[in-house]
């Protein structure tokens, strides 16, 4: 092979790998915010992140997969604590940020992907 030809490869296999890598933060994305009226599909988002993270590395999307992954479990553990809270009224404070800071993560995040720019 020679030098032309591996730029050649590495070029095609590029723009395949954003689109793959967009499509699926896409559908994770999709996934979480749909969470919000289907709790489950927030769970679902995530862990569809999380399994396609690995084949994302390399892309210009790879950040996007660590800001889903980071959104779910901050999310996660907030809402927890503000559920084991909410009997000393600062829970329902607690949880109001989270859906706050969860709905701003994830509409940053589509705003970016969607002008298929990086997360960061």
């Amino acid at each position: 092979m020679t030098i032309k030809n591996a730029v050649n490869t590495q070029d095609t296999e590029t723009p395949a790998l954003d689109n793959d890598a967009k499509k699926h933060a896409l559908i994770a994305y999709c996934l979480m915010a749909l969470g919000f009226f289907v709790g489950v599909t927030f769970f679902a988002g995530a862990i569809w992140a999380m399994l396609k993270k690995g084949d994302a590395v390399g892309s210009t999307f790879d950040s996007h997969y660590s800001n889903i992954i980071f959104t779910f479990w901050v999310s996660l553990f907030l809402s927890v604590t503000g559920v084991l809270t909410i009997f000393f009224i600062v829970g329902y404070f607690i949880l109001a940020g989270t859906a706050i800071w969860t709905i701003y993560r994830l509409a940053k995040g589509l705003a970016k992907i969607t002008a298929a720019k990086q997360y960061k």
